[in-house]
């Protein structure tokens, strides 16, 4: 029995594992070797590459694909029309195949808007929010919030999605943050491990 739904309009290749209560809509195409977990929504349109990794509750909307090279963990937004890369330097005549691909790592809970361009290589930390439109060229940091081309941060984002106080709390579900090295961490997850003595 299919645990599973996938509208008649798609393709998906064999040798692909699809989670519990996922659904793939209209006119999308899943490779070979992919792997896509439980309660995932892949919008119209979406193209899956050969052996990608899309971890559990992971929305993709209209019109993305996600290359070869990139994973996708637990809980990640991926906006209509944004777009991923593979490779930094392609040349029609001159294909590297996947060993020259480079990988790209969205981390758990992080939110891509429309029509951003994510250049491959990089890594998006855990609940960081790239703005639509935006291009992101270097690692983002947890939490950080990126707008511009080439993206900049310009705030910090709490897990619920909304951009935090100056002082690091959130106006709409009172988590309390501190800055580490990868960006910020929730002070409840923190139990004293993180040098501040909580």
């Amino acid at each position: 029995m299919t645990t599973y739904f996938v509208h008649e309009s798609s393709y998906i290749d064999d040798n692909v594992t699809i989670g519990v209560g996922t659904k793939v809509w209209h006119f999308s195409h899943i490779h070979k070797g992919s792997k896509i977990g439980e309660n995932c929504s892949l919008g119209q349109n979406v193209n899956i590459g050969n052996n990608v990794l899309v971890g559990n509750g992971v929305k993709i909307q209209n019109n993305v694909s996600v290359y070869e090279g990139v994973i996708l963990e637990d809980y990640v937004f991926c906006g209509p029309s944004m777009v991923f890369t593979n490779d930094l330097t392609p040349r029609s005549k001159y294909p590297k195949g996947k060993e020259g691909y480079k990988q790209t790592l969205v981390k758990y809970g992080a939110s891509i808007g429309a029509n951003a361009t994510i250049v491959c290589g990089n890594i998006i930390g855990k609940w960081a929010m790239v703005a639509s439109g935006a291009v992101v060229t270097k690692n983002v940091l947890d939490h950080a919030l990126m707008a511009g081309i080439p993206a900049k941060q310009i705030g910090w984002v709490c897990e619920c999605g909304s951009v935090l106080k100056q002082d690091l709390t959130c106006n709409e579900c009172s988590r309390a943050y501190h800055v580490l090295d990868n960006g910020l961490n929730d002070l409840l997850e923190c139990n004293g491990g993180c040098g501040n003595g909580i």
